[in-house]
C-alpha cells in the first residue's frame, strides 16, 4: 500500500500488515494460534510460532481498502463463532489503528481445534 502526503510517500508491505493482523489474532481468546496458508497435508495442520505469525495471514488490496485471510486454530471447548467474532475486531481495530488504512473485509478459516493446556 501506498501513502501519499505532503511530506512525502509512505510504503506499507503486505507482510507487515499480515504481522500486525497476526499478533493481534493470537492475543485474542479461544485462539490456541495461526496455522499455515498451505493446504493441509494428510489433515495434519502446522501450528506457526510467534516468528512465523504473517504466514497464516493473506492480505490483499482492492480498491483502496484491504482485504485479509485468516488460518486459524482455535482451543477445543471454545464457541468457534464467538472467537472468530472476536479475532474480525480485534485485527480490524489493531491494522487500521497502526497503518490507517481502511480493512474492507476479513475472512477467518478455522483449519483445526487443538486442546489448550492439556485440558
Amino acid at each position: 500500500m501506498l501513502i501519499e502526503t505532503d511530506l512525502g510517500n509512505i510504503e506499507i508491505t503486505n507482510d507487515v500488515i499480515a504481522t500486525i493482523a497476526g499478533v493481534a489474532a493470537v492475543e485474542c481468546y479461544g485462539l490456541v494460534g495461526m496455522a499455515s496458508r498451505k493446504q493441509l497435508k494428510d489433515g495434519i495442520v502446522e501450528l506457526l510460532g510467534r516468528e512465523n505469525l504473517s504466514r497464516g495471514v493473506e492480505v490483499k488490496e482492492v480498491d483502496g481498502e484491504l482485504n485479509i485471510d485468516l488460518f486459524i486454530i482455535v482451543g477445543y471447548g471454545t464457541r468457534i463463532d464467538e472467537v472468530a467474532n472476536n479475532v474480525i475486531s480485534t485485527v480490524k481495530y489493531s491494522v487500521e489503528k497502526y497503518t490507517g488504512i481502511k480493512v474492507g473485509m476479513i475472512n477467518i478459516n478455522v483449519q483445526g481445534v487443538r486442546v489448550i493446556n492439556g485440558k
